[in-house]
């Protein structure tokens, strides 16, 4: 039997050193950022129930989930996506708290991508979800703290927004299976033209088809939205329009004009998303770093009647761009590395408690003579070396 202890499972990675850095600094600024717009962090198990996340209300096919069972044989993932297992708990936990409930988390969520595709399987998350607030103000202020919260991170990020409910108006009148839907959907989300157009070849060519086939190339500034206006007369997708335009000029007196561009083929797997969606991709990065829209329909499956938008950072795509770029801070070596004669070793303890508390960034050496300690403090780069005796005594280490 092939020995597996070596290695790590696929499409996970061990975090080293300045990895680690920078995944904490990039979930210590979002986190800031979220909690200074009056958002409240919580967690949720990273083990839950599979019920939580069955396909019909997720969007997540059940091969892309990890499975295992508890003791009693009852079918459990490990969590798969943050805003079903939120959306529970805001409907049980929370389901007597004042409307709107501002939340934010910082958690992993595990997936089996196929062939990964350059994706991850375990990948750090963080987010929030605005739950009980519906209208524009409520995705403006989603929006916005998504853009504050990339700002803060990166300078060149942008920003790409659809309208979920524009795609399913025009699907529902395919006459398809809802598996023939999805197929298409991802079509789209892949911009794959040709597979897309032999699909529609087969179907009547009605206007929803003439419409539906255009989606991927309906990218762009304001004149995406003027031609799907022409290629569509169906009043209520043209009112989902209508919303994305006025979205857009709002987010355009923020300055943000460069960095907004109109996608309606932003056709998101997760079958929640019943209003506007939003991307936000930053160079470096092939795949979005954030994802997110609104769900007014998702809290109902868990008995609460209530409007939601929010989105998802992933921190481990944000962070190895900002490490890439230098843009984390390198730690700090220690300023001394102090050593402890023999008998003197809660001395020297001690007096490394002492200089953390003076803010001076102390090491307690393990090493048994003070050669192999000035040795290692040398290869390290730390400046000073104080051997703790009955005195003590400090010496710079020539670095």
């Amino acid at each position: 039997m092939k020995n597996y202890s070596k290695i790590t499972p696929l499409g996970t990675k061990d975090l080293l050193f300045e990895e680690c850095l920078a995944s904490r600094t990039v979930s210590g600024i979002l986190g800031g950022v979220f909690s200074h717009r009056g958002f409240h962090e919580v967690l949720t198990p990273a083990i839950e129930f599979y019920d939580l996340f069955e396909e019909e209300r997720s969007g997540i096919p059940m091969e892309y989930m990890y499975k295992m069972s508890d003791e009693k044989g009852r079918l459990m993932v490990l969590r798969p996506d943050s805003t079903m297992p939120i959306a529970r708990m805001a409907a049980t936990r929370l389901m007597n708290e004042r409307h709107p409930i501002r939340l934010y988390y910082n958690q992993r969520v595990y997936r089996c991508n196929p062939g990964l595709t350059g994706r991850s399987n375990e990948v750090m998350e963080t987010g929030i979800e605005l739950i009980g607030a519906s209208g524009k103000r409520a995705d403006l202020e989603a929006i916005t703290t998504a853009v504050e919260a990339l700002s803060k991170c990166v300078p060149d990020f942008r920003i790409e927004l659809g309208n979920a409910a524009f795609f399913r108006r025009l699907a529902s009148k395919l006459p398809v299976s809802e598996d023939k839907r999805e197929e298409i959907r991802l079509l789209i989300e892949s911009k794959n033209y040709s597979a897309l157009n032999s699909e529609l070849d087969k179907l009547e060519q009605t206007q929803a088809v003439t419409v539906i086939r255009r989606l991927p190339r309906l990218f762009g500034g304001i004149e995406v939205l003027d031609e799907a206006a022409k290629l569509c007369d169906d009043e209520i997708a043209l009112e989902k329009l209508g919303y994305v335009r006025e979205i857009y000029n709002d987010l355009k007196k923020l300055g943000l004009g460069e960095r907004l561009i109109i996608d309606l083929g932003l056709v998101q797997r997760n079958d929640y998303y019943s209003g506007i969606v939003f991307s936000g991709y930053v160079m470096g990065s092939g795949e979005p770093v954030l994802i997110g829209g609104r769900y007014d329909e998702l809290l109902a499956d868990f008995g609460m009647n209530a409007p939601a938008v929010g989105f998802g950072i992933n921190v481990d795509a944000l962070a190895a761009v900002m490490l890439q770029r230098g843009s984390v801070p390198a730690k700090k070596a220690p300023d001394v590395l102090v050593h402890s004669e023999k008998g003197y070793e809660i001395e020297a303890i001690r007096y490394c408690t002492a200089l953390s508390e003076a803010n001076v960034l102390g090491e307690n050496s393990v090493f048994e003579t003070a050669e192999q300690a000035l040795e290692y403090a040398r290869a390290k780069g730390i400046k000073k070396l104080a051997i703790v005796g009955s005195e003590i005594k400090t010496q710079e280490t020539g670095v």
